[in-house]
């Protein structure tokens, strides 16, 4: 899946994204992957084993709409720099 990949949508990704690099390198007896790195010294690696050349394409192009950086988990669903002296308004207030 992954080769039918490489050889049918890889050169048009690389043609409609001319800011990536993108390297195909051929591993022996190691499973399929996309790895990338970002300008931030991060990388993020995507296993693409067992996927159709549709679903690789949608993880590389995940990859590069991605920061590179992990999710940042907020701590409270409202976020706000001023937040109100009479506390957030919820549902279930009673006026």
């Amino acid at each position: 899946m992954y080769r039918a990949f490489m050889e049918s949508e890889l050169p048009s990704f690389k043609e409609s994204n001319p800011q990536l690099e993108v390297v195909a390198e051929l591993n022996r007896s190691q499973h399929p992957y996309l790895k990338g790195l970002y300008k931030n010294k991060n990388e993020r690696v995507v296993s693409v084993m067992n996927m159709t050349p549709e679903d690789v394409l949608l993880c590389a192009t995940r990859l590069r709409n991605s920061l590179g950086r992990k999710a940042v988990k907020l701590k409270t669903r409202h976020v706000t720099k001023h937040p109100s002296v009479q506390g957030t308004w919820t549902t279930d207030m009673q006026i």
